[in-house]
């Protein structure tokens, strides 16, 4: 094995996930072809060992030739921007930084975290309007299955393409190909785990999921391309995402399908509700969780972060955000709480871990 890494655990405990041989081959890959990580690129990625973009960037960023900047000190600073300039990088790992100018980069990427479109768009203007590679993927994947690219059009916050080497389908609750719901990997491809240390990997990705069918896939040509290549059927590979195919031309994440609630009968991802209730003045970011406690209809609950130096009663608040739901979401969804906390329980990687939110809320409220 190249290394031993373990997931965030946000769909349950961390799982040991062994990169073997070929997942440096998909760092490189995913470097070169979708970040153009050249062998005069310097690149710089606030992270760790800890999480899988710390070996992703040392095999991204050395397979292609290119060079490493690393900082020691916290990304946040003046230094830090003073050592972005001075060792000259050209790409550089989302970093949100006010009065900065980024006009030397080529490109930004994001990974972890659905991204604000808001953040996204300014920091494109910071740097004359450089490209963010939005980067999903996870560590059993050896990198990204969903991305962006150098040589197409960005949206903020959108990926344009399913990951080189690889391919994806997109089905509803009832299994059918949908243009959003949850994605599945069509296997084989480089990087993809193939074992787990310490839990079944056959019961993770693979058990009760759908049969692959390349009539799945394309157009009518390649249908029939499919067939003729894909002569037998094979299983299709979980990751447990929630994707918006937007036109064919550009795809939104949604968070986990396991963040997806029912609220008044209508199916919604938290990632929705927060995008919205992120906009309301003086309030930083929010996550929103479903509560489930008598088997009847699932509740809101909200847990705020306020922007430094703002305060709030709960109680207006509540209101102010019920009716920003009613008027660009669905009058349906009632918020039946509001919590205010002085942060958000995040991974390693940022992912906000709606779970723990969740199961500290019923513990709460069980008592």
């Amino acid at each position: 094995h190249a290394s031993i890494l373990f997931s965030s655990g946000t769909t349950g405990e961390p799982k040991a996930i062994p990169w073997n041989h070929t997942t440096p081959i998909k760092c490189a890959a995913d470097g070169y072809l979708h970040h153009d990580i050249q062998k005069e690129d310097v690149v710089s990625w606030p992270t760790n060992l800890g999480w899988m973009m710390g070996p992703w960037l040392i095999f991204a960023t050395l397979i292609n030739k290119g060079t490493i900047a690393l900082y020691h000190g916290v990304p946040t600073s003046l230094g830090f921007v003073e050592f972005v300039r001075d060792a000259k990088v050209s790409m550089l790992g989302v970093v949100l930084l006010e009065n900065v100018d980024w006009r030397r980069i080529k490109n930004f990427s994001s990974t972890g975290e659905s991204s604000n479109e808001d953040d996204m768009f300014w920091m494109m203007a910071m740097s004359g309007y450089k490209p963010v590679i939005e980067y999903c993927g996870g560590t059993e994947v050896g990198g990204g299955y969903l991305t962006g690219t150098m040589v197409q059009p960005a949206a903020a916050a959108c990926f344009t393409t399913p990951a080189l080497g690889l391919d994806l389908v997109i089905l509803d609750e009832n299994g059918e190909r949908s243009n959003k719901g949850e994605v599945f990997i069509v296997p084989p491809s480089f990087g993809l785990s193939l074992v787990l240390l310490n839990k079944n990997h056959e019961e993770e990705y693979y058990h009760d999921t759908p049969i692959f069918d390349p009539m799945m896939l394309g157009s009518s040509k390649e249908k029939l391309a499919n067939q003729l290549v894909m002569e037998k059927r094979g299983t299709l590979r979980r990751h447990g995402d929630e994707i918006e195919d937007i036109n064919g031309e550009f795809f939104r994440a949604h968070g986990r399908v396991d963040d997806t609630m029912n609220l008044g009968g209508i199916k919604v991802s938290s990632v929705e509700i927060e995008s919205i209730l992120n906009q309301t003045n003086g309030v930083k970011e929010t996550a929103a969780i479903a509560i489930n406690t008598k088997g009847g209809p699932s509740e809101l609950v909200v847990y705020v972060v306020l922007e430094l130096g703002e305060n709030a009663v709960i109680d207006s608040l509540k209101v102010k955000m019920q009716g920003t739901i009613k008027m660009q979401l669905n009058p349906l969804f009632k918020i039946k709480e509001v919590q205010i906390v002085d942060s958000l329980p995040r991974t390693a990687s940022n992912k906000v871990m709606r779970r723990t939110l969740r199961k500290e809320h019923l513990r709460k409220i069980t008592q």
